[in-house]
Parts: structure tokens; C-alpha cells; sequence
């Protein structure tokens, strides 16, 4: 069911698709080994087999998509945003966007998964009320074992790139948010500036809400791990820069906010068939693609400090595991020595890729036969420092190998202060005194 308003000059275009619609589509296993830099489980999506050209063509798709209208003439980017029972949160999220300052044409694909509240005519209702953006409310009901948010986010992608498709744009890209996050004024804009200076996709930094009111603890041990990430994000920025993501960068690339080229999008395989952390496994299936992907500071958002979240794994997950948490404010982490040997080598390979020559891997304890074979089999520099890391991480063998997170803060802000203007990366400061890499791999 299709409804047209007019308010004024503004046309409101609000599609409703009635709820009803069941789908099933097969599963992928998922393996987590370890952990990155926000202290999430990682899903090591290498396993996953790559997609073949014309997959989205012949990829499973809701019937529900089949009654929304046609994409508006000059359309650049589609928005999606899965959301299950956000009757609270996502009035304001829908408002935000509509208040979007110089962006490209864009539209807004709400999908309204299982929801046992008003969801879907709340957005319904800031449609009418607000904005001459397209807003298309997209009512199922998902059965399991599909319910997840990896399935959600993979069907709303896989739409908005067949939408952009007919829309027949040579400039667009996919904007992923969620139904409890604010994007700032110019998220659209800013997302679609870093795009244009050579990314594949785009993570902004995401900030947490006051509403719910963060448990101390956890806010606490939250600050503290993104400083640690932040060192890290600095340190790397110096030994490795990245014309693509230079400092000022962040480490952060997660479905609140994420900027995808069609294009990037449609080489990836789109997102891989995960039950969670799907945004990590698709910004890892665009590098493994051969796309950079920039982590801006100008690409800005705030999301709840909710506990109880929608995902199985996620920043509520997250914040829950530190809010209870019995001491250990610690954890034991990657050193700075390992870190910054881990560096090196990878500004080493993308200095040579693709003309790779001789054994770099002895640093962080990879033999000469599997460096080979790492690099050898990889069609990209993205997929080839993915594998040697994923390498790293299972080449050590004792825990002794990490330190504990103060230790490994005091050990990178010593190397930053030790680093000089113009110092060549490979003779930067504090060269390693061990060659154990860590579980805590970025």
C-alpha cells in the first residue's frame, strides 16, 4: 500500500508494506577467535566463500520489497535502518535525518523487523508530519532462524543497492544507521565527501547517548578502551600512513554509522551471511575487495547507552559485559612493542604490494613458506594484511604474550613521544624486544 500527501510545496512519498511476509535463506557458520579494539567478538568471515558476479541478481529477496515504489529520478543514496521495538528511540533518529544539511538526494528505507510495538506508525507518523524525503516503512515478520540483525541489515543493503541501480546514479552509496542513533546535520554530507576522496566505505565515530544514563563502570571502562584504540589508531597513522585514512582517523566502522559505494558494496559479496558483528565482516569483505575504507572523525553520530539491545553481540553487549564486570579493569591487551612490529610489517607490504619480494614475516613469528602462501594466494593488499594478521593471532601460543592495558597505553604514548617529525617509519622509535603476536589483533 503506497500513500502520496502534499504539505505545502513538500511531497511526502510514505510506503507501507503490511506485515506478514516470511522468509528463509540458508546460514552460514560463524567462528569467534578473539577479540579487536572495542573488546568485541570478532566473526572470522575469510571462512565464508566468496561471492560470484551477478550474486545480488540471484541473492533471495523479501517479497515485501516488490511493492515499494520506484527510486526517485537523481537518487544518490539510500539510508537504510533495520528496527525492532524502537518505539522510543526512533522518532528522533527519523527526525535527524530529515534535518540533513547539503546532501545528495537521498531516501530512507526503514525496515520494521518483528516489532510487538509502534514502531512503524511512529515513523509513519514523522513522515507525514516532517519531511520531503522519501520515507518507505517496510513492515515483516522474520522467522527464525533468520531473526538477526545480520540477515536485516544484509536484506536492506542488497535492496538499496538494487534501488541505486535502477536509479541509474554513477555516484552513490549506501548510508547504514540504527532506529536508536542521531546522525549529526551534515552525517549524509561529510559520509558522501570522504567517498569522493577514494574510499570504498566510510565508518563514523560513534559517540554514546546520556539517554539511558550509562552505568559508571561501564562508561568508565568504555572511555578507557577507546583510548587505548585511539593510541593505537595514532601510533599506526605514523608507522603505516594510509593516503585514504590519514590522522586525524578513529577506529570505529559499525552499522550506526557506515557509508558504502554501490559499487564497493556489489564487489564485496555484500554483507556476509552472519548472525552479528555484520558490519565488521562486510567493511572486511570491502577491504578484502581492494577498497580503502576511512574512519572519519567529520562523519559524526550518537547512539543509546542502552543495555538491552537488539543484536546478539554489539555496543549493548559490550557495555553490559563491563557494567558487570567484577574488577579487572585491566585486561591484558596486545604490547606496544608487538603492536608497533605489526605496524612495520604492514607498511612494508603496501609499500611493495603488489611486487611483494622476500620473507617479511619473521617479526611477528610467520614463517617463510606461510608468508608466502599468504600473500601469493591474496588478490589484494586488504586481503593479503587480513590473512597475515588473522596469522599473527593464531601463531601465539602462551598468554604471557600480552600485557596489561596500562602497561601497553604507557608503552604507545612513549613511542609517540619519541617520534619526531619526518622520522622514517621503519626507523621510528623503540624497536621491538619480542616477536609474540597477540589475540588482541585490530
Amino acid at each position: 500500500m503506497r500513500r502520496e500527501e502534499h504539505d505545502g510545496d513538500d511531497r511526502l512519498d510514505v510506503s507501507v508494506v503490511e506485515p506478514g511476509i516470511t522468509v528463509a535463506t540458508p546460514r552460514a557458520t560463524v567462528t569467534d577467535w578473539g577479540f579487536h579494539h572495542a573488546q568485541i567478538a570478532r566473526i572470522e568471515v575469510t571462512t565464508l566463500p566468496a561471492r560470484r558476479d551477478g550474486w545480488l541478481d540471484a541473492a533471495p529477496r523479501l517479497e515485501a520489497w516488490s511493492r515499494l515504489p520506484p527510486p526517485v529520478p537523481g537518487l544518490a543514496c539510500v539510508v537504510v535502518m533495520p528496527a525492532r521495538n524502537e518505539a522510543e528511540h526512533v522518532a528522533l533518529a527519523l527526525r535527524a535525518l530529515a534535518a540533513q544539511v547539503g546532501a545528495p538526494r537521498f531516501e530512507v528505507v526503514l525496515l520494521a523487523n518483528n516489532c510487538d510495538d509502534d514502531t512503524a506508525a511512529i515513523a509513519r507518523r514523522v513522515a507525514r508530519g516532517r519531511s520531503a524525503v522519501a520515507l518507505h516503512v517496510v513492515e515483516v515478520r522474520i522467522d527464525e532462524p533468520d531473526a538477526h540483525i545480520g540477515y536485516v541489515r544484509r536484506e536492506l543493503m542488497n535492496e538499496a543497492t538494487r534501488r541505486l541501480r535502477r536509479a541509474g546514479s554513477s555516484e552513490d552509496f549506501i548510508a547504514s544507521t540504527d532506529a536508536d542513533t542521531i546522525v549529526a546535520p551534515d552525517w549524509l554530507a561529510a559520509s558522501a565527501a570522504e567517498l569522493a576522496r577514494g574510499a570504498g566505505a566510510v565508518g563514523g565515530r560513534i559517540t554514546v547517548d546520556g539517554r539511558p544514563a550509562p552505568q559508571a563502570q561501564a562508561l568508565r571502562l568504555r572511555r578507557l578502551d577507546e583510548a587505548h584504540a585511539l593510541l593505537r589508531c595514532r601510533v599506526a597513522s605514523i608507522v603505516d600512513p594510509d593516503p585514504v585514512d590519514p590522522w586525524p582517523n578513529h577506529h570505529q566502522h559499525f552499522g550506526a554509522s557506515l557509508a558504502v559505494r554501490a559499487d564497493a558494496y556489489t564487489a564485496a559479496g555484500g554483507v556476509p551471511d552472519v548472525r552479528f558483528l555484520e558490519d565488521d565482516a562486510l567493511v572486511r569483505a570491502v577491504e578484502r575487495a581492494g577498497y580503502a575504507v576511512r574512519r572519519s572523525p567529520r562523519v559524526r553520530v550518537r547512539t543509546s547507552a542502552r543495555l538491552d539491545g537488539r543484536a546478539t553481540v554489539g555496543l549493548s553487549w559490550q557495555l553490559r559485559q563491563w557494567a558487570e564486570r567484577d574488577g579487572g579493569d585491566d585486561p591484558r591487551v596486545e604490547s606496544a612493542d608487538d603492536f608497533v612490529a605489526a605496524m612495520r610489517v604492514r607498511a612494508r607490504l603496501r609499500r611493495a604490494w603488489p611486487d611483494v619480494r622476500g620473507d617479511l614475516g619473521e617479526p611477528l613469528g610467520i614463517d617463510a613458506m606461510r608468508w608466502d602462501r599468504l600473500v601469493s594466494t591474496a588478490a589484494s593488499f586488504g586481503a593479503a594484511w587480513q590473512a597475515i594478521d588473522e596469522e599473527r593471532c593464531r601463531t601465539m601460543t602462551v598468554a604471557a604474550a600480552l600485557v596489561p592495558r596500562s602497561v601497553a597505553m604507557r608503552g604507545l604514548r612513549e613511542w609517540l613521544r619519541l617520534a619526531r617529525p619526518g622520522t622514517r617509519p621503519d626507523a621510528a622509535p623503540d624497536q621491538p624486544r619480542s616477536n609474540r603476536s597477540s589475540l588482541y589483533c585490530g
